[in-house]
């Protein structure tokens, strides 16, 4: 009476190991289905950049904002750089107080993950939605 069962070891390190018996290849199958949903649910998350100029003016200021609320909207983290040019390297408190502005901002949504940091001649910032 050979019904095609296999005896599978399910804990080899329990005392006494665990072994069943059933279809291996339906097992194998059902265990990489159950793997395949798994990475179905799995949000990756993304970091969007956003590029400023200490000196950006409001209009362009608004429109950089309601791009970065969409990104954490998504649920995305968001990469805030700051470049200076020429002589606004002399000026980094102008672009300190830009990052201190988006940050006080978005406080009620986001948080920050990565104080302003100048790299060589960016100031760069990484926030975090709230979820």
């Amino acid at each position: 009476m050979d019904a095609g069962l296999d005896l599978v070891e399910i804990q080899p390190n329990a005392n006494p190991p665990v072994c069943k018996i059933l279809d291996y290849g339906r097992y194998k199958y059902q265990a990489q289905k159950k793997a395949a949903e798994a990475r179905k649910k799995q949000k990756t998350v993304e970091i969007k950049e956003i590029k400023m100029r200490p000196n950006i003016d409001t209009h362009d200021y608004e429109v950089k904002m309601k791009n970065m609320l969409r990104f954490f909207n998504d649920g995305d983290k968001v990469k805030v750089t700051l470049r200076f040019r020429g002589r606004e390297m002399a000026h980094q408190d102008l672009g300190m107080k830009l990052l201190h502005k988006v940050r006080d901002e978005t406080s009620e949504i986001a948080k920050v993950e990565s104080h302003p940091k100048l790299e060589g001649r960016q100031m760069v910032m990484v926030l975090a939605p709230l979820k």
